[in-house]
């Protein structure tokens, strides 16, 4: 059985940090990730430069349709 692990963040387009940061960790450690945005950064390595909000609405209906569908073992 795989591990499922969920990550509540934002974004981070250049990797360093947020959902795309932890994927690459839950799939160095051979968990199946999944993830619920919670911002829109527009940011690379120098910083943020700017960020949008994500609706509560938005998250929470991730999240409802996540736990639909799969529930998580672990949730960062």
């Amino acid at each position: 059985m795989q591990y499922k692990a969920l990550s509540i963040a934002g974004f981070d387009g250049s990797g360093g940090a947020g959902i795309q940061a932890d994927l690459k960790t839950f799939s160095a450690l051979g968990c199946y990730g999944m993830t619920v945005l919670t911002a829109l950064p527009v940011q690379n390595t120098s910083g943020v430069k700017r960020c949008y909000n994500i609706p509560l609405q938005a998250i929470d209906d991730q999240l409802n349709v996540l736990f639909d569908d799969i529930k998580p073992d672990g949730i960062k």
